[in-house]
């Protein structure tokens, strides 16, 4: 019997059992091209993990880009249907710049996306989800979340224009506090000014310890606040103690991203291995009435988690010459592939291949010449 968990990389276990998880709560599979115009993703860069598009020009001259993204495509190919909400899983190839090679590769991204009349109930089940997705992963993760309504109001205390705005939200996602101040100090802004944002930022940690500190620091915000409070606390019956935590750092793009965001952590990867949030504002851009909030796990990043580099390419090379007949090879592998080994049947030892045993067919029978185990 193949034993899937030697043979499958984490990543490719992974989409397996993902795609099982977001089938029981009734996603569908959803299937795109390769390949959309440019355009799509010129006007939406900042939208994208990776600005870099690999990019060429199709045979009726417009110019193609190999998708980099798949939730554009499922906005761009949708349509709007009052009432009901769209719930749909993908599985597909992207083309960008890796976290872990800073090149261009071809990576598995498994997500999925909840579109139309978005409740909290959908935020929840998005949510639970995207935890269970963690789960599936390693049993020590965390899930982040942080909400870009409140962060937002803190911001407004800041007269900055849109760009330096946007080169805080940067600082605040690197926690580059430091790099925040300078920022209010270089537009001459008086530190007063950046109080209640340094207070929501030092606002971290297990949810219901958070949720009083954020009535008293913005009161303007009560109803963001009492459902921030209401899907934690639905989260932490669903996932148990510890595995949610409120942290003000996670942030995404304000021209695109409102509401709730969040990021996934599991243990021995440095960087998130799941990211999402709501995208009602991306879905107007792109002239959607809509609301819409999803994730996507990258998969690249798990192709070291929990790896154990096997001293050996395989258990044993079995060795022939002319004489021996081939169904008595073929019975001689299958003989040791059913004793649990992995076999490469030559006619001559490859160069630099590891084996525990090295053996050899002679009349029939199966010889040791060399063990190393």
């Amino acid at each position: 019997m193949l034993d899937t968990q030697n043979v499958l990389k984490n990543e490719e276990l992974a989409v397996f059992r993902l795609r099982a998880l977001y089938r029981t709560k009734g996603y569908t599979p959803y299937k795109m091209s390769k390949f959309e115009e440019y355009d799509l993703y010129a006007r939406n860069k900042q939208f994208l993990v990776s600005e870099n598009v690999i990019t060429f020009t199709d045979t009726n001259g417009k110019l193609m880009a190999l998708k980099p993204d798949v939730t554009l495509s499922i906005i761009k190919n949708g349509k709007d249907t009052s009432g009901t909400v769209q719930k749909l899983y993908y599985d597909e190839h992207v083309y960008r710049v890796s976290k872990g090679t800073h090149s261009f590769k071809e990576l598995m991204q498994v997500g999925l996306e909840c579109i139309g009349d978005v409740d909290d109930y959908c935020i929840c089940e998005v949510l639970s989800l995207a935890a269970d997705s963690l789960a599936q992963i390693s049993d020590d993760y965390v899930l982040d979340l942080s909400d870009m309504e409140l962060l937002g109001t803190a911001l407004s205390d800041l007269a900055l224009d849109d760009q330096k705005k946007n080169a805080v939200l940067q600082c605040i996602g690197e926690k580059n506090l430091h790099g925040v101040i300078r920022i209010a100090s270089e537009a001459g802004l008086p530190a007063e000014q950046l109080d209640r944002l340094k207070a929501l930022l030092a606002i971290k940690g297990n949810p219901a310890d958070a949720i009083e500190a954020l009535r008293a620091l913005l009161p303007e915000n009560a109803a963001e606040i009492e459902r921030l409070a209401r899907v934690s606390a639905a989260l932490k019956k669903h996932v148990g103690c510890g595995k949610v935590r409120l942290d003000f750092s996670v942030v995404n793009n304000m021209s695109y991203y409102n509401g709730l965001v969040f990021q996934g952590f599991v243990k021995g990867v440095p960087a998130s291995v799941l990211s999402g949030g709501q995208y009602d504002r991306l879905m107007q851009k792109m002239n959607r009435r809509a609301k819409a909030i999803g994730f996507a796990v990258y998969l690249d990043l798990l192709e070291r988690l929990g790896e154990s580099v096997s001293q050996y390419d395989v258990d044993a090379v079995l060795l022939y010459d002319e004489s021996c007949e081939p169904a008595a090879l073929l019975r001689a592998a299958d003989a040791l592939v059913a004793e649990g080994k992995q076999v490469s049947v030559q006619k001559a030892l490859p160069e630099n291949l590891k084996y525990k045993e090295l053996l050899q067919l002679r009349d029939g029978e199966v010889c040791v010449l060399e063990t190393n185990a």
